[in-house]
């Protein structure tokens, strides 16, 4: 018997491409970048791209903010979230758009849980000893077999209707829940209210202007390809602490350890980065704003402020007089005025309402320190620091004063005064005065 041998030919594995979309990214100024991806680009990814694009400092607070803009709601796109995948629930009626920008608060409750879980609105399952620490509660959010009970009263919009009740809610593990009693915590007085495995959450930019709501700390929850505005689920609380508190425990209630996993992703591979006993890494600019001596041999650090002050103006007038002449576009020197000079700063913004800069500052995170500088509306003349601080937006004016045929500027009725807005910024930058706080981070009109 003759045996014949055959070849056999497998199929050939082909690799699998990705398919490529095109992606429009927003500025604050309302620029826009157009990005050819893949389909799989997460938000941190492109947020990478558009720092390496634009050659800005990435001190890992860059993110990805969808805004709607009808309905007056946006969120942060959390770093792992497929860009497509959120980008495929957004319903044709919604004028919906992708913004690049930076938030100083994504990963703040990590550093700063203190500020983040009031001890009224947070307890412990009944096996838990009664003290626990703070970084303990974080500890508890990403374990998966205990989880803290937040609890308080909101104000939740009724169903097809335009009033709201306040009840008093609960968040656990398996959703989040209001009492029908009162504030009774019995199985048989708790309605179920909402779950988020299939919706997202927006924190709402507009107040009470569109939905009518009785305070302007809204949020709501968003099914996944919903028909709009009918089946959002609105709540609003009576303050910003407990806003903040909801929204930052139903986070983590959601996603869990891949948060944890996000906020580390910068640091791996460093020393002193061990889970929940994090020392964080200073950003660039709180690195670099100190006051510095160099006229000796050895430079040393000023930490006077009175003398910090001193070096700030004689530094400002030198400045000044190297770079008060500046060339035209003809190449001819051509004086600049000092009212005029802070407008190329990246924190000043021209003309816009206390309310806008409030919902800027809003938008980039009410962490301590988030500021920018504008006109006054109420007077021409002067000009308004907004601040952020205790997740509180204050407001404190810049005086001008003339003295001898000079002109300063002042934050406190003229004991500290300034050629420019350029070196108040500069000084409270380094000193915090007679401010709550220095001003660490600055909002910015960035182009694209």
């Amino acid at each position: 018997m003759n045996l014949s041998s055959r070849r056999v030919t497998l199929p050939a594995v082909m690799p699998i491409t990705l398919q490529k979309r095109v992606i429009k990214v927003y500025s604050e100024d309302d620029t826009s970048r157009a990005l050819e991806v893949p389909s799989d680009i997460t938000a941190r990814d492109v947020c990478q791209l558009l720092i390496l694009k634009n050659h800005y400092v990435d001190d890992h607070s860059w993110t990805l903010f969808e805004q709607l803009t009808h309905t007056g709601l946006g969120r942060a796109l959390e770093d792992h979230e497929l860009v497509m995948e959120v980008q495929s629930n957004w319903v044709m009626e919604e004028e919906t758009k992708l913004y690049f920008r930076k938030n100083y608060a994504k990963y703040e409750f990590f550093k700063n849980p203190l500020s983040f879980f009031p001890d009224h609105m947070i307890s412990f399952p009944s096996e838990t000893n009664a003290a626990v620490s703070h970084s303990g509660i974080l500890q508890m959010f990403l374990s998966s077999s205990t989880y803290p009970e937040i609890h308080g009263y909101l104000h939740a919009k009724e169903q097809g209707k335009k009033s709201w009740k306040k009840l008093y809610f609960l968040l656990r593990r398996s959703g989040l829940y209001f009492s029908t009693k009162g504030t009774s915590k019995e199985p048989r007085h708790l309605q179920f209210f909402c779950e988020f495995s299939n919706s997202d959450m927006y924190m709402s930019l507009t107040g009470k202007k569109i939905s009518g709501a009785p305070t302007n700390y809204g949020f709501c929850f968003k099914p996944n390809k919903s028909g709009g505005t009918r089946d959002l689920k609105q709540l609003c609380a009576d303050d910003e602490q407990s806003r903040t508190c909801w929204m930052t425990a139903i986070r983590l209630l959601k996603y869990g350890m891949q948060l944890y996993q996000n906020y580390m992703q910068p640091y791996q591979g460093r020393s002193g980065c061990s889970p929940l006993n994090i020392t964080p890494m200073r950003s660039i600019s709180e690195n670099s704003l100190v006051a510095m001596d160099f006229s000796g041999h050895r430079s040393r650090i000023i930490e006077n402020p009175t003398e910090a002050l001193s070096v700030a103006v004689e530094e400002g007038l030198a400045w000044r007089r190297r770079g008060c002449l500046r060339l035209n576009s003809h190449g001819s020197p051509i004086a600049m005025s000092n009212m005029a000079i802070h407008r190329s700063q990246s924190w000043f913004h021209h003309k816009i309402s206390r309310e806008e800069a409030q919902r800027l500052i809003l938008q980039h995170g009410l962490v301590d320190g988030v500021f920018l500088v504008r006109d006054s509306q109420s007077n021409p003349k002067t000009f308004v620091l907004s601040l952020s601080h205790g997740l509180k937006i204050k407001h404190f004016q810049i005086v001008p004063l003339e003295d001898d045929g000079k002109l300063f500027y002042t934050l406190d009725d003229g004991h500290t005064r300034f050629t420019d807005l350029i070196q108040l910024v500069e000084f409270y930058q380094l000193n915090k005065g007679v401010l709550p706080c220095k001003l660490k981070h600055y909002c910015a009109r960035i182009a694209l």
